[in-house]
C-alpha cells in the first residue's frame, strides 16, 4: 500500500543518513495521523522522530533553520491545508534562501502530508496545493500515485538539496499496488522532474496527477470496448514538470485532455495547456484542450455534493468523446 511505500522510504532513509529527522504532530508516538510514521519511533527514537504542538508555524520554522544548519528534515502536516500558517517559511525562507544567498545556503527539506480532497472534511481540508507552490520557484513539488512513485519519489525528495513540497492523497494511503523487486531494494530512486506513461495509446492524452491517474486508468478501460486507445501520463512532478513526455505524446496523438482534483483557475492543467501552446506540439492538434478538474467552489461537506464538486470518471469519457467527435457506438481510426 502507499502508507507502506511511504513509510519504507522514510525508514531507509533515516537508516542511510543519520541527519535526516522526522517531525510534525503525532509523528512519534501515535505513528502518524495516518499511520505514515508507525514503527519509527521505537527505532530511531525521540531526537530524530519529534511530535510538536499543534503550531504550523513554528515547527516549520524550527525545521527550515534546522536544515540551513545542517540538518535534512522531513516536515509532516496532517493535512497540507494546514502548511498555509506556515507559508511564509515554506515560500519565503526555504524557497528563496539559495536565491538569495547567491547558492552559499541549501535547504534541504522535505514538507510532505496529505494534499486535496479526502471524504467528508468539507471546504477548510479538501484544496489541492500542487498548483499553490508549483507557482513558487525555488520549490520542487511531487505528486506521486502509485506505492512506486510514493517511495521512489519520497527517497529522491530527502536526498535532494532543494526544498521539496511532497503532496500525498489520503484516500490513496491504503490503496494496494504491486512493486517490483527493484523497487522493495534500499537505492530505488525515481528522478525528479520524469513522468511516467501508465498506458500507452494513439487516439488521446489523458495528463493527470495523484487520485486523477486512477480516475484517467479506469476511462480509459471504458473508452477501449468501445475502440479508444488513451494515452495516460502520470506527471508525478509538478514542479520541474516534464515538458518533453507531453509533448512527444500530444504530437503522437493529436488530442488532448488534463484532469486534476484541484479548481481550474491557475490549475496544473492551465500550466499543462500553456506548455503545449507553447511548443510545436500545438500544431499537432486536431481539437482544442480540454480541462477536466474540480468544481470552482469551496469543497461542499454534503457527500452528494462532494461528488459533484470533484471529478467523475464520467467526467473524463464525455470530454474524450466530445475531443475526438464521437458520434457513433465505436470509434475507428
Amino acid at each position: 500500500m502507499v502508507r507502506d511505500a511511504l513509510n519504507m522510504a522514510m525508514d531507509e532513509e533515516m537508516a542511510r543518513d543519520d541527519r535526516v529527522y522526522l517531525l510534525g504532530e503525532e509523528v512519534g508516538l501515535y505513528g502518524g495521523a495516518c499511520q505514515i510514521s508507525r514503527g519509527l519511533l521505537k527505532k530511531y527514537g525521540d531526537r530524530r522522530v519529534i511530535d510538536t504542538p499543534i503550531t504550523e508555524m513554528g515547527f516549520t520554522g524550527i525545521a527550515v533553520g534546522s536544515a540551513m544548519a545542517g540538518l535534512r528534515p522531513i516536515c509532516e502536516y496532517m493535512s497540507f491545508d494546514f502548511s498555509m500558517q506556515a507559508s511564509d517559511h515554506i515560500v519565503n525562507s526555504a524557497g528563496k534562501a539559495q536565491y538569495m544567498s547567491a547558492g552559499r545556503i541549501n535547504v534541504p527539506i522535505v514538507f510532505r502530508g496529505p494534499n486535496g480532497a479526502a471524504s467528508g472534511v468539507a471546504a477548510q481540508h479538501s484544496q489541492c496545493y500542487a498548483a499553490w507552490y508549483g507557482h513558487c520557484p525555488g520549490l520542487k513539488v511531487l505528486s506521486p500515485f502509485s506505492s512506486e512513485d510514493a517511495k521512489g519519489l519520497l527517497k529522491a525528495a530527502i536526498r535532494d538539496d532543494d526544498p521539496v513540497v511532497f503532496l500525498e492523497n489520503e484516500l490513496l494511503y491504503g490503496t494496494p499496488f504491486e512493486m517490483s523487486d527493484e523497487a522493495l531494494s534500499d537505492e530505488f530512486v525515481i528522478p525528479i522532474g520524469k513522468a511516467k506513461v501508465e498506458r500507452e495509446g494513439k487516439h488521446v492524452t489523458l495528463v493527470s496527477h495523484s487520485k486523477s491517474v486512477e480516475l484517467c486508468l479506469e476511462a480509459a478501460r471504458e473508452l477501449q470496448a468501445q475502440g479508444v486507445e488513451c494515452e495516460v501520463i502520470n506527471l508525478r512532478s509538478i514542479r520541474p514538470m516534464d515538458e518533453e513526455t507531453i509533448i512527444k505524446s500530444v504530437m503522437k496523438t493529436h488530442h488532448l485532455i488534463t484532469v486534476e482534483g484541484g479548481w481550474p483557475q491557475f490549475g496544473v492543467g492551465a500550466e499543462v495547456c500553456a506548455k503545449v501552446f507553447e511548443s510545436a506540439a500545438f500544431n499537432y492538434l486536431d481539437a482544442p484542450i480540454v480541462r477536466v478538474t474540480g468544481a470552482d467552489v469551496p469543497m461542499p461537506y454534503a457527500k452528494s455534493l462532494e461528488q459533484r464538486a470533484l471529478p467523475q470518471g464520467f467526467n473524463i469519457i464525455e470530454s474524450v468523446k466530445r475531443t475526438l467527435n464521437i458520434l457513433t457506438a465505436t470509434y475507428c481510426n
